[in-house]
């Protein structure tokens, strides 16, 4: 058996869309375990029937953490036959290189000539595939890239960590309003709010701590109007307890986000809000997941000429591709 390392992205969103790789190693008799970062390791815990093991590597956002890696490295030595480098970037290739696996693959990336055996070529940024097709690719076969990721969460977990937030089953709908990317991807706290005080079922708002200022507002203005009726959990949870809390959800509505993909791969009913971003890139994948973006709205006037724009902040200022977004639109979804 083929003994596989899967270095994996540092996104949460990304790590989901590997999820077709890791079905595809797996069915061709590879036995796999994932390196991660912490905060991108519970994903993979989350693909029992793919994954072997999960490792979590203590590294950080930025620097070459030179030492951290060798250390890992020397302890990965004649472990693994194949290494799957899935982000770009020349420091996530030296640990298999270090560790002397013997075949090293992922994308040219930052001209990683040496430290990776088989280099697939760059795609031009202006055409891009998919994130799904853009990592199977690395599997080498001839696949199906219009496979849907598949997470599974256990369902003792889901119930303990329900009955911790006080909910039950089917009885919330969970909001997603963070976007880590920046402002142009983010549905109006204010929207948000609006849509909350409609729903006939309590609302359970999760995120980051980076979230924690705009979710405090919308539970502020919902519960001034409902008291009670929006709980606050972002930044007070951990990622297994939001993928808990998502996976016991009636429905989810959330922003171009990790979050959403995770919602997506549980198989749980969302609304997905795009703005500067595009569905034609990073959408849901999920047979029960609703995509609203004015760009293809055929009735918006005047037509978005500007998106996707793909910037942080809205380079015009008025950020109408979000903004435009009615909290009817998306509650006309969640009531079908």
């Amino acid at each position: 058996m083929t003994r596989s390392l899967v270095i994996a992205p540092q996104w949460i969103g990304d790590a989901v869309m590997t999820e077709p790789l890791l079905r595809h190693l797996q069915a061709r008799g590879e036995r796999i375990t994932v390196g991660a970062l912490p905060w991108v390791a519970p994903v993979y815990r989350a693909m029992p029937e793919r994954v072997h093991s999960v490792l979590e590597f203590p590294f950080a956002h930025g620097g070459l953490q030179w030492s951290a890696r060798r250390h890992w490295a020397r302890q990965l030595r004649q472990q693994f036959d194949v290494a799957y480098v899935c982000p770009n970037s020349f420091k996530s290739a030296l640990l298999p290189w270090w560790a002397g696996i013997p075949q090293r693959v992922g994308y040219h990336g930052e001209s990683r000539y040496g430290v990776l055996t088989h280099r697939l070529p760059n795609p031009p940024k202006d055409a891009r595939p998919p994130m799904v097709p853009f990592y199977l690719a690395l599997g080498g076969d001839a696949m199906d890239t219009a496979v849907e990721p598949r997470l599974v969460m256990d369902a003792v977990q889901v119930d303990a960590t329900l009955a911790g937030m006080h909910l039950q089953r089917q009885g919330y709908y969970a909001f997603a309003p963070g976007a880590e990317y920046g402002p142009a991807k983010r549905w109006p706290a204010q929207h948000f709010a609006v849509l909350a005080e409609q729903l006939p079922l309590p609302v359970v708002l999760l995120g980051s701590a980076k979230d924690a200022d705009v979710c405090n507002a919308i539970a502020h203005t919902v519960n001034q109007a409902r008291p009670g009726h929006c709980q606050n959990w972002a930044g007070h949870t951990t990622l297994e307890h939001a993928m808990a809390a998502l996976a016991g959800a009636r429905a989810v509505v959330t922003n171009d986000s990790g979050l959403m993909h995770v919602a997506a791969a549980l198989q749980i009913p969302q609304v997905a809000v795009f703005g500067s971003s595009s569905p034609l890139h990073t959408p849901p994948l999920s047979s029960v997941a609703h995509v609203v973006w004015l760009k293809n709205d055929l009735t918006y006037e005047p037509p978005l000429q500007c998106a996707p724009c793909y910037a942080r902040e809205c380079p015009l200022g008025h950020t109408r591709c979000l903004v435009d977004i009615q909290p009817e639109d998306v509650l006309r979804w969640l009531s079908q």
